[in-house]
């Protein structure tokens, strides 16, 4: 479980390939997080390389538009040592891309100990605490929308901790 802490500067929202889960969640954090008036840099990357430079999946921008999320300008990336020095906290959508965050920080652990914290997603989430966020990719049209549905509520429920503090 992640120490309560104050509003963090800078969030990084992570998943495998980031085209799906985390491109989709990166734009949703950024909405919500401006309207309650908070000011954090926030990204987003994925724990594989098979999509870097690449837009998001054309269903997860669809079904991003049709909630009002505009994710097509995004470009995927993979999470770099750097990120670990970059931002204040990791969020990550599924318990393996937790796992594959902790053995990269752990391997940076040795050198410095002020790195990003990391949690799951749906962490402060009373409605998906500690689910996954299902990956989609292989799925249909509603499991894209049940990614959306979920993503809302867990940065939602991120954003009311921080007020809260």
């Amino acid at each position: 479980m992640l120490k309560k802490a104050c509003t963090p500067s800078s969030v990084l929202l992570v998943c495998l390939g980031n085209i799906c889960r985390s491109p989709t969640a990166e734009e949703v954090f950024r909405q919500q997080a401006a309207i309650a008036g908070l000011s954090i840099k926030i990204d987003s990357a994925g724990t594989g390389d098979w999509h870097i430079g690449h837009a998001p999946d054309e269903r997860a921008q669809r079904h991003a538009k049709s909630h009002g999320y505009n994710i097509n300008k995004l470009k995927a990336r993979q999470v770099s040592a750097d990120d670990f020095h970059k931002f204040d906290l990791i969020l990550a959508m599924d318990t393996q891309n937790l796992a594959d965050l902790k053995a990269i920080k752990d391997n940076l652990a040795d050198t410095d100990t002020s790195l990003a914290q990391l949690a799951l997603f749906s962490e402060e989430d009373p409605t998906y605490g500690g689910d996954d966020v299902p990956d989609p990719y292989q799925g249909d049209s509603n499991d894209f929308e049940e990614v959306i549905e979920r993503i809302e509520s867990s940065a939602k429920s991120w954003i009311e901790s921080w007020k809260a503090n």
